[in-house]
C-alpha cells in the first residue's frame, strides 16, 4: 500500500507542510526554523516531513519556490580548479535564473526589498546554503567579508538583470555575463581584498 499524501480528513499533507513551512520560515527565519516546528504547524509527526522533503533546505526551496536547490548545484560549482570557482558559480547561478520562469526570482527579490523579515530569512539561506559551502571549500581569511561581497555581486546582478531589467545587461547571453561578472566574484572569493 502506498501513501498518497492525503490524511483521513482529506487534506494534502505535502501542501500543509509547505504552508506550515512558509509560516515557520517567515516567523523564525531560515536559521531559527525547525523541522519539529514545521511539523507541529502542519499537525504531523516530524518524521513525516522527511517522507516528503530530504531536509530543511529542500523544504525551504520548495516552500519559497526557489528555481533550484543549491545542494543539487553546488557539487558541480565546487568541482575543479579553485581559480575558476567564480566562473562556475556565476555561470551556474545565471543559468538557473535564465532557464526558469522569472516570477519566483522576482517575487523573492521584491519580497526581500519590501519586507525586512523576508530579507533576513533570504540572507540566512543564501549564507548557509550557498556561500558558506563555497567558502568552506577554500583556504581563505575574511570569510564573512568575502561572503558579503559575493552576495552583493549576485544579488545586484539579479536585481539589475531581472527586476530593473537594465539594458544591455538583460540581453547579454550567459557566457557574456559570466565573462564580465566572474572575475569580480573570483577576486572576492580568493583574491586580496585590501580590507582589514
Amino acid at each position: 500500500m502506498t501513501r498518497t499524501g492525503r490524511r483521513s480528513d482529506g487534506s494534502d499533507t505535502r501542501a500543509d507542510l509547505l504552508t506550515a513551512a512558509q509560516r515557520e520560515f517567515y516567523d523564525r527565519g531560515y536559521a531559527g526554523a525547525s523541522i519539529r516546528g514545521i511539523a507541529a504547524g502542519a499537525g504531523v509527526d516530524p518524521a513525516l516531513v522527511y517522507h516528503y522533503f530530504a531536509d530543511k533546505q529542500a523544504l525551504f526551496v520548495a516552500a519559497l519556490r526557489f528555481p533550484a536547490n543549491p545542494a543539487e548545484k553546488l557539487p558541480q560549482v565546487l568541482a575543479g580548479d579553485p581559480k575558476e570557482l567564480g566562473i562556475r558559480l556565476v555561470g551556474t547561478v545565471v543559468s538557473v535564473w535564465d532557464s526558469t520562469e522569472s516570477s519566483p526570482i522576482l517575487t523573492l527579490l521584491r519580497s526581500a526589498v519590501t519586507n525586512p523579515a523576508f530579507a533576513d530569512m533570504l540572507r540566512e539561506f543564501l549564507i548557509d546554503a550557498v556561500l558558506r559551502p563555497v567558502l568552506d571549500s577554500l583556504v581563505v581569511q575574511q570569510r564573512e567579508l568575502r561572503a558579503s561581497l559575493v552576495a552583493s555581486q549576485l544579488v545586484g546582478l539579479a536585481m539589475a538583470r531581472y527586476v530593473l531589467r537594465l539594458p544591455p545587461l538583460t540581453t547579454l547571453g550567459i557566457d557574456d555575463v559570466v565573462q564580465v561578472i566572474a572575475p569580480t566574484v573570483q577576486r572576492y572569493l580568493t583574491g586580496p581584498l585590501g580590507a582589514g
